[in-house]
């Protein structure tokens, strides 16, 4: 069984087409919704779900891009997702603007066959991406919706090395249980609370310092086109219909992001795909990059 927790701040309609295409019986799905983005989103979403007897909604709070409050929604959510159904064996963590490139019986196919696999891209943060350090070694105060970074600077945690990919992931339960519950992940959670971006580092750092997970796939499974977007950071480009062929013959699980907005023909295009396409398990090409 998998535990989905999906992000959403905007575009319902494109979300619920997003839940259909992910929709299976013995999953579960946490939907949060932005607190920022209003009351009638969040109405609109609660009774689209109230059809669907294994999915809920995580109390909403407010999400800051660059704040802590993006792994504090990810954390609470595993935490809930862990105490509402003892049967789920892995975490995946997507955006409302996110979409699958793989049936749903694919998904569960492939992960019940490596169940004790970590797909999340976790490099060591001093050596591949240094230019990144001051996310962590200069305090960043989340307060309201603002981010403060005053000039106040701090070590980094002790016998730790820091490590950086992206917020997206496929994680196992144990994994799971280990960051929400262990006295062992409170320190990494005092300390990047107070830092930047800490949504694209903490889980990485937390799992690559711990022996709290199964075998490590540098890999999320997530097709991402990065383009830069100012000075401090990469976006995913929108992809449109101009993308599909290279997006139906991906090996990844899903892809990010999308626009019903700017191009629907592209989400048409792979819910015909998703919905011809026969039940054939077919292994992502990702290797096995740390066993522990």
């Amino acid at each position: 069984m998998i535990a989905y927790l999906i992000l959403v701040h905007r575009y319902p309609e494109q979300f619920k087409r997003l839940f259909k295409a992910i929709y299976h019986p013995l999953n579960h799905y946490l939907v949060h919704i932005d607190k920022n983005s209003g009351a009638a989103l969040a109405d609109d979403i609660q009774e689209f779900l109230s059809e669907y007897p294994n999915a809920r909604m995580l109390k909403p709070q407010k999400a800051l891009w660059g704040g802590y409050s993006l792994v504090n929604i990810e954390l609470r959510g595993m935490a809930q997702l862990l105490e509402e159904n003892s049967a789920w064996t892995h975490f995946i963590n997507l955006s409302g603007q996110d979409f699958p490139l793989k049936t749903q019986e694919f998904i569960r196919q492939f992960l019940g066959k490596h169940p004790e696999r970590e797909y999340i891209l976790a490099a060591n943060q001093r050596d591949i991406r240094p230019d990144t350090m001051h996310r962590v070694l200069d305090i960043c105060f989340e307060f309201g919706s603002r981010i403060f970074r005053p000039k106040l600077s701090r070590k980094f945690l002790e016998g730790v090395t820091p490590h950086i990919g992206t917020q997206w992931m496929i994680v196992s339960r144990r994994f799971c249980e280990f960051v929400c519950t262990a006295k062992a992940a409170r320190r990494y959670k005092r300390f990047y609370r107070n830092s930047f971006i800490a949504d694209e580092g903490f889980f990485q750092t937390v799992m690559m310092n711990n022996d709290c997970h199964g075998q490590i796939v540098q890999d999320d499974l997530r097709l991402i086109d990065w383009i830069p977007d100012g000075d401090i950071k990469l976006r995913p480009r929108t992809f449109t219909s101009a993308d599909t062929k290279h997006l139906i013959a991906s090996h990844h699980l899903f892809a990010r992001k999308f626009d019903a907005t700017e191009d629907d023909v592209v989400l048409r295009d792979i819910e015909r795909h998703l919905q011809a396409v026969p039940a054939v398990f077919r292994q992502p090409q990702a290797q096995p990059a740390v066993l522990c």
